[in-house]
């Protein structure tokens, strides 16, 4: 493993929490040697994530549509940034360029973007690791949703387990066989 994407709010929310496990994921990806992909703004819990693992002495990865770029959101520090035509090109680029995924507190668009690469794991389009980082238990609702689908018929239990919810990244980082630093 040696890039993990994560997805995230484009606001702060509403608990001083999420700030600090936005911070904490990333300085403990950084001490486990890797590399962040996001969706590459400055704002947010995205740039919180971007500032937060360049002072740790990390590399991070933006992908941002150029309609957004226009809209003066892109962090201007990063280690790269790729500028793409549609939001789709950017969620492409980003799978592409990850070994795993994880989900921080977020609106419809970070929830839109898990479920859509929990889906093309259920698939078989990718294999690589998904979880979320369930602070302050702002998952704890979607993860009841999913059981509910495993008892109702909808979603097989073994798929469901793919998607590991962890409290803190050194036990999403162990759930997923990396031992943390």
């Amino acid at each position: 493993m040696k890039s993990v994407c994560v997805y995230c709010g484009s606001s702060f929310g509403t608990d001083p929490a999420y700030l600090q496990a936005t911070q904490a994921l990333a300085r403990t990806l950084v001490a486990n040697g890797l590399r962040v992909v996001y969706g590459g703004a400055a704002v947010g819990l995205m740039g919180a994530l971007a500032d937060a693992t360049r002072e740790a002495g990390g590399e991070v990865v933006g992908v941002m549509p150029q309609q957004l770029v226009d809209r003066e959101i892109a962090h201007q520090g990063l280690t790269e940034l790729h500028v793409v035509a549609t939001m789709h090109e950017r969620k492409a680029l980003m799978a592409q360029l990850s070994d795993a995924f994880v989900a921080l507190p977020g609106g419809i668009g970070t929830l839109e973007e898990l479920i859509e690469v929990f889906t093309w794991s259920q698939l078989g389009l990718h294999a690589k690791p998904l979880g979320v980082l369930n602070t302050a238990g702002y998952y704890d609702k979607l993860g009841a949703f999913l059981d509910h689908g495993v008892e109702q018929g909808f979603q097989p239990a073994a798929q469901r387990a793919k998607l590991v919810m962890a409290a803190d990244p050194d036990a999403l980082l162990a759930a997923w066989g990396v031992t943390p630093r």
